[in-house]
């Protein structure tokens, strides 16, 4: 069963596009129809709502005001906010039974419309995201003519998500709405003439950054953390402990085709280089140069984290020096927290025609699942990878800022007597 994401901005024409394709038999579920099931009058998603903001936020029948609704969000991101992580897990459960239930019907073909695929970084759940795009200013103006809305109030709306240009590259089709809806119904047939002719592409999700008890600063066992990587639907993972490459190495012979052996070694410079496929391990305070070079030696893959960061980037001061030296840049990391050092490891890669990676670069059990890699299947050896990240979409959401309080307390906990993971002791 082939599973398509369609998104588009406010006002863009998807919620069209989701019409033209449900009436040639693709099963389509909408994410706002979704969204209004979650707070029916006597639901918990309603409950939680009006405990949240309070009872104003109900229509005198005691359905949700969504005029009301929305003017409180709109114009405070932090309400937003508040009010997504009520109504968006609601959404996915329920998408999640429809999925099922149209499986279990033997369809070939589903579309999800969801506003906000890319908002909430769940566009590596589906095999193809189609997005539906239109000038800011034709959106605004059908805003003002069919919605009844003005324009201050249809610009709030469109700020609040994320810029067109942002999301073009990031889909896998885009259907223009820039003319009349025939134009529209032709460029929508033909769109889904290509995703039908296509077929689904066997691919797989790999995180390529993560870290478990060999490293100082995280207590996650191994086990449980290849166990939950499976459940939330990896195929494979690159253990990357701090100068640390023993527990990798042993769950690569327990689980061949599901891990990667790696390191990441704190150079001279006080940076980080990440060595992938390795057998030995590199002494913490190598030179970055030298600990490529040895990498190499072992016929793994150089790999270069988080560039841009402070500190265990080096601010960037090694980037343009090392980039050309590595075969992959991690052009995301979830446990950043400024965008930018994100955006510019990108663009150094792009520079130097460099394959570019993903890694939650977890040190806790909850962070699994924050950024990845889909790409073609491949066998587990450093050749097929590289091949095959050619083809490869990087993808993530940012960690929470606590997520920094548990390596804290890993660090604590492993100087008291009894400290876990002495099971994997070298």
């Amino acid at each position: 069963m082939i599973s398509v994401g369609l998104t588009g901005n406010v006002a863009s024409g998807k919620s069209e596009v989701s019409r033209m394709w449900g009436a040639t038999g693709v099963p389509v579920i909408s994410a706002d129809a979704l969204a209004r099931d979650a707070v029916r009058p006597g639901s918990p998603g309603l409950n939680s709502i009006v405990g949240t903001f309070g009872p104003d936020v109900l229509a005198l029948d005691g359905t949700l005001d969504r005029d009301r609704m929305r003017d409180e969000v709109f114009g405070d991101p932090a309400a937003r906010q508040r009010l997504e992580e009520i109504i968006h897990p609601i959404v996915w459960q329920l998408r999640s039974e429809w999925l099922r239930e149209r499986r279990d019907e033997g369809a070939a073909l589903v579309v999800s419309e969801i506003p906000l695929l890319f908002e909430t970084g769940r566009e590596g759940d589906f095999d193809l995201v189609v997005f539906v795009d239109a000038p800011d200013d034709v959106r605004l103006a059908r805003m003002v003519e069919y919605r009844g809305l003005s324009e201050e109030q249809g610009r709030r709306i469109m700020a609040a998500q994320m810029a067109p240009d942002q999301k073009r590259p990031r889909a896998d089709i885009v259907i223009p709405n820039v003319g009349t809806l025939e134009d529209l119904e032709r460029n929508a047939k033909a769109a889904l003439d290509r995703i039908r002719s296509a077929g689904p592409a066997a691919t797989m999700r790999i995180d390529m950054h993560l870290h478990t008890v060999g490293s100082w600063d995280s207590l996650s066992d191994p086990e449980r953390v290849l166990e939950t990587a499976l459940e939330r639907g990896f195929h494979r993972i690159a253990i990357t402990d701090h100068n640390r490459v023993h527990v990798g190495l042993r769950m690569a012979e327990r689980y061949p085709d599901q891990i990667i052996p790696g390191e990441e070694v704190k150079t001279a410079e006080g940076i980080d280089v990440i060595g992938l496929y390795l057998t030995d391990e590199i002494p913490q305070g190598t030179p970055a140069q030298e600990t490529i070079h040895q990498i190499r030696v072992q016929g793994g893959i150089p790999y270069l984290p988080h560039p841009y960061a402070g500190g265990k980037g080096g601010g960037g001061k090694y980037a343009e020096e090392l980039g050309p030296l590595c075969d992959v840049i991690e052009a995301f990391n979830a446990r950043l927290h400024d965008p930018a050092m994100n955006e510019k490891a990108v663009d150094l890669a792009m520079r130097h025609g460099k394959v570019i990676g993903a890694g939650s670069d977890a040190h806790t059990i909850g962070e699994l699942g924050n950024a990845w890699v889909d790409l073609p299947v491949h066998a587990n050896e450093p050749a097929a990878l590289l091949a095959a990240l050619a083809d490869a979409r990087p993808s993530g959401r940012e960690a929470s800022q606590l997520v920094h309080l548990g390596s804290t307390w890993a660090k604590v906990r492993k100087k008291l007597p009894g400290a876990p993971g002495s099971g994997w002791a070298r």
